[in-house]
């Protein structure tokens, strides 16, 4: 664990182009995921957040009206999860290649809630993973840890072992596209967050084991967000870390100032770190 550390230290700052997701969950019906699209495109038009990438992941059943009311607008879409298989009769299921079918760019996997509610094992979300990479999707794979593992000092080793578990098999060529997401559990819908300089070092970290894994390289290019209770109140201070490269939002992501606004601080933060 500590020669991850001491390796990321020795890695330069890359430019990286924030990313801003926000994940609707299970909110919104048709016409509330349609006019939330708009307002959101309409709120960045007003006040742009320049240099940063903004993308709204909303539920299945509306990709397709969502893409149609986004267009133009440079707001990037994608999907909340997506099956492992790429077809066959798996009922209920969507598979990677039916979501890069609606123009989405992106697939969430491993989600806490994923993860917690609906019991999918490191070796599900790892097929998951690629999957999303060979139908031409970006995976934005999520870790983090409990409070309990964070109070037994176990933070590092959960976020390494779903890391080595998510990523088997995946080569430094095929992770390009791959973005990493940390939400702490106990951060997940609680109000809670981690502090700044918490977050920071668990980037760090994952940082470095990405350089580990793969190479220096991949390393400083790989976008790494921050997930859990983020909002426009506190996005500035968690996005100013060296290695938060920007936000997985929720709840704050369904209203479209508040998140235009965090769209904002990412780009005032990449600004601070390029300067």
């Amino acid at each position: 664990m500590i020669a991850w550390r001491v390796f990321r230290e020795g890695l330069g700052v890359a430019v990286r182009v924030p990313l801003v997701a926000g994940n609707w969950k299970m909110q919104k019906d048709l016409r509330g995921a349609v006019e939330l699209a708009r307002g959101l495109a309409e709120a960045l038009r007003a006040e742009p957040a320049p240099g940063v990438e903004v993308a709204v992941f909303p539920a299945f059943p509306f990709l397709l009206p969502v893409r149609h009311a986004l267009e133009g607008t440079g707001i990037g879409l994608g999907a909340q999860n997506c099956h492992e298989e790429a077809e066959g009769a798996f009922t209920g299921e969507v598979s990677a290649d039916m979501v890069r079918s609606t123009g989405a760019a992106y697939a969430i996997v491993g989600h806490s809630e994923r993860r917690r509610i609906f019991r999918e094992p490191d070796e599900t979300l790892n097929l998951k993973v690629r999957a999303a990479l060979g139908s031409g999707l970006k995976p934005i794979f999520c870790v983090g840890e409990t409070i309990e593992q964070r109070e037994a000092g176990r933070t590092e080793a959960v976020v390494s072992t779903q890391l080595a578990l998510g990523l088997d098999g995946i080569t430094g060529r095929e992770a390009e596209p791959l973005a990493i997401a940390y939400e702490p559990v106990w951060a997940i819908g609680t109000g809670r967050n981690a502090t700044p300089a918490q977050a920071q070092e668990v980037h760090a970290f994952i940082r470095g084991y990405v350089a580990n894994r793969f190479n220096e390289a991949l390393a400083g290019a790989m976008r790494i967000l921050y997930g859990g209770s983020v909002k426009a109140s506190n996005a500035a201070e968690i996005l100013a870390g060296r290695d938060v490269d920007g936000a997985l939002v929720g709840g704050a992501s369904l209203e479209a100032k508040g998140f235009s606004e965090i769209a904002r601080a990412a780009a005032r933060a990449a600004r601070a770190k390029s300067g």
